[in-house]
């Protein structure tokens, strides 16, 4: 098996459980960034069981891939069409609580970034 195979075969594999933590009721919503290759198979995978998805396309040849419940993504598809480095401090947070990232991390991130962009205004 070449080097690439396996890396593929550990995604996918993260992606299995990360799709069972989804049926299981732990997670509302999940962001995996996949090769082209692996997002495709993920995305047929997806549609098979009935899970909603949406796809953004990175400049880098790589695919962010969100599935989860429908009012999550319809949610995350209001700030998408970014770059994730791009979003404003606001939708930075409400993107990390969504996937379950620690609250108290993410207000200390997002009072960081709030700080930073509050600087370069004055």
């Amino acid at each position: 098996m070449a080097p690439q195979d396996y890396a593929r075969f550990g995604e996918m594999k993260m992606v299995m459980h990360l799709i069972y933590e989804f049926k299981k009721g732990i997670r509302s919503l999940v962001l995996c960034t996949l090769c082209p290759t692996c997002a495709e198979m993920v995305k047929e995978r997806l549609g098979n069981q009935g899970i909603a998805y949406i796809t953004q396309e990175l400049g880098n040849r790589n695919v962010n891939l969100f599935f989860g419940e429908q009012a999550c993504l319809d949610a995350v598809s209001n700030f998408v069409h970014k770059r994730l480095n791009e979003l404003s401090p606001e939708e930075d947070f409400m993107l990390g609580a969504m996937l379950g990232y620690d609250i108290t991390k993410q207000s200390r991130r997002f009072c960081e970034r709030k700080q930073k962009m509050q600087a370069l205004l004055t």
